[in-house]
């Protein structure tokens, strides 16, 4: 279905309202509709832009999501007599999305559950960059390591076609290596070039070295004392849940039927031991059928060994488990646009200091752990981050634990290397396996390889399964849901067309892309001469109480969590103003979904339990 979107212009009254931001003037047409502004701009009284429709940027027509029970539908008709569905992949974290967009833009038919919601695990809980890995760099040079080199150059290549593919959710970062020794200097200056030169014609802007001064002028919250000078190079970074997002949209656009809070209870088989699909059951309803497919992908992440012995018991664990914690802190701990980079902490590991969404994220640990749903953040780990950047920051600036404002854990999914004795020596690569009934697993990887992993995944599945794509791999070039007609400048076409303030249009632009005129679309008037629109749901936060009915409306929300954790990212840049923000986010949503007052009172409950786990205290929560 598609969205219509324009809007007949209308003559401006003298009913027009002004609302003053600095020097200029705007003016908006109060007889529109829904407060909309006319496009019109004035500086001292005279009209110096207008907006033209016919000229606007913005498409006139939108792909309107189906409903999830739309979805459902779509999944449960595979139990009559149509031909089975290519491809049923488990798990809608980045690998199994992406593999549901490269199969779907393949033209097969792929069915794509998710026991709880798009990137719940750990692909929500990254240290959101978007690189080749500079730590495997190392050991590709200092250990003469062609597998480690290989991995890099990949991960590069994977690196430009992300931020290709999904320019308003990824972007470059400088990032900074603060040197204390002059002998450190040329060190790493080699490594820097080689970086740059290891991505060839796909790099980024160049390295480049900072004297003293300079560096302290970049990175002012420094430790100035023995600050020889610094280097400086770029790599990516992104927002991962709203990406994870993007990319199970762009399947569901491509055709794809994709479900969240669907649980695979059982695997079938046919009578030769098979699988030829799974028993799904919806956890929000408890409603079950079983979808039938001619092959089934396990992508469950850190999950993955327990989809692999529902198989077959006798199934070798092949992921060792390994926790990553990241704190958030207060915006003024780093600069808006240069990240830290420390690759010699006190016990060896590498920890990143680094600006996002506005805040200051700071991680991540690296430890062995057990495999849970929400894992709780360590408080000993998180202690030490704070240890390590307060090393690295000026005598200004006191780093106190009462500063971080949310925290989380994350399991990453490693391959296990039966030679390795710890995690720390685990390589962070992929791997595919084909069980003797032939599930196919893709387990390990990062989020920068996410596509070539989904890539490979694929042609090993239409091999295996002896499926018949109607073309090849696509995805190189399929931009992904909200990318196409955004633009850096778009921020602006939507303070002059909706009247809401700056942040809140930077914030759109940057989380939905040309998607951000759909949540334009939706009636959040403000009744305040300026901003005209958008309702806070939370004060010292961009996020706007129409992104609430458009989370459910177009990308699925069904849980108060999946609205503040995955589709805002409120819940992970503070705690404490997430759960401020819950009743009216689950007021909003109990509009959408029709809740009774038991169903508004359980996701109350399951919310506040989740946003301990994001480092919100137990005392707080008890006073949902």
């Amino acid at each position: 279905m598609w969205r219509n979107l324009s809007r007949s212009k209308k003559l401006l009254s003298t009913a027009a309202a002004t609302a003053t931001v600095g020097s200029a003037v705007y003016l908006y047409d109060q007889q529109q509709p829904k407060n909309r502004p006319f496009g019109l701009l004035t500086r001292n009284g005279i009209v110096y832009a207008e907006a033209d429709p016919t000229k606007d940027v913005k498409p006139e027509k939108f792909w309107e999501a189906p409903t999830r029970s739309e979805m459902i539908k779509k999944l449960k008709n595979d139990e009559s007599d149509e031909a089975p569905f290519d491809l049923l992949i488990v798990g809608a974290g980045a690998t199994g999305a992406g593999t549901a967009v490269d199969a779907a833009t393949r033209g097969l038919k792929v069915a794509l559950v998710e026991r709880d919601d798009f990137a719940s695990g750990t692909s929500s809980r990254s240290t959101k960059l978007v690189h080749g890995g500079v730590r495997y760099l190392q050991k590709a040079i200092m250990e003469l390591d062609y597998e480690q080199y290989k991995l890099v150059v990949e991960a590069l290549h994977e690196r430009k076609i992300f931020l290709d593919i999904a320019p308003h959710l990824s972007g470059q970062l400088p990032i900074m290596l603060p040197v204390y020794k002059w002998w450190q200097v040329p060190y790493y200056w080699v490594g820097c070039k080689m970086y740059d030169l290891f991505a060839g014609r796909e790099a980024l802007e160049s390295s480049y070295f900072l004297t003293r001064s300079k560096a302290l002028d970049a990175f002012p919250m420094l430790k100035n004392d023995a600050l020889v000078g610094a280097l400086v190079y770029y790599d990516g970074h992104h927002n991962d849940a709203r990406m994870n997002v993007a990319l199970a949209m762009t399947a569901a656009y491509h055709g794809a039927a994709v479900a969240n809070h669907c649980e695979v209870t059982d695997l079938i088989k046919n009578d030769d031991g098979i699988i030829t699909g799974a028993k799904v059951k919806d956890v929000l309803t408890g409603d079950e059928w079983t979808v039938k497919a001619k092959g089934v992908i396990n992508a469950t992440g850190p999950f993955t060994d327990g989809l692999r012995k529902m198989d077959d018991k006798k199934n070798t664990e092949i992921v060792a488990p390994s926790a990553g914690v990241h704190i958030i802190l207060p915006n003024y701990y780093s600069p808006r646009n240069m990240g830290l980079l420390d690759p010699a902490t006190s016990d060896g590991r590498v920890i990143f200091f680094l600006p996002w969404e506005g805040s200051t994220i700071a991680g991540t640990t690296d430890s062995p752990t057990e495999v849970t749903q929400n894992p709780m953040p360590k408080e000993d780990e998180v202690k030490w981050i704070l240890d390590e950047v307060s090393h690295y920051l000026s005598k200004d600036v006191k780093v106190r634990r009462g500063d971080v404002l949310a925290a989380w854990s994350g399991i990453r999914p490693l391959v296990r290397d039966p030679h390795a004795k710890n995690t720390e020596s685990l390589v962070r690569n992929h791997m595919i396996n084909v069980s003797e009934n032939k599930l196919i697993t893709i387990a390990g990887g990062k989020w920068t390889t996410y596509r070539a992993m989904a890539q490979e995944t694929v042609d090993r599945a239409i091999e295996v399964f002896d499926l018949k794509p109607t073309g090849p791999c696509r995805t190189e070039t399929v931009m992904l849901m909200g990318s196409k007609g955004f633009t850096n400048t778009m921020f602006i076409r939507l303070v002059q067309e909706f009247g809401m303030d700056t942040e809140v249009a930077v914030h759109l632009a940057n989380s939905y892309g040309d998607r951000a005129w759909v949540v334009g679309s939706i009636d959040d008037p403000t009744n305040k001469l300026f901003p005209v629109y958008g309702n806070r749901i939370s004060p010292n936060y961009p996020y706007i109480e129409s992104e609430v009915r458009y989370a459910v409306r177009e990308e699925f929300a069904c849980t108060a969590v999946d609205v503040l954790a995955r589709r805002t990212r409120l819940a992970f840049l503070n705690a404490e103003a997430a759960f401020e923000a819950l009743p009216r986010v689950i007021d909003i949503m109990a509009e959408e979904l029709k809740w009774d007052k038991a169903r508004q009172e359980q996701e109350k409950q399951k919310a506040a339990k989740f946003l301990i786990t994001m480092g919100l205290p137990e005392t707080k929560a008890a006073l949902a």
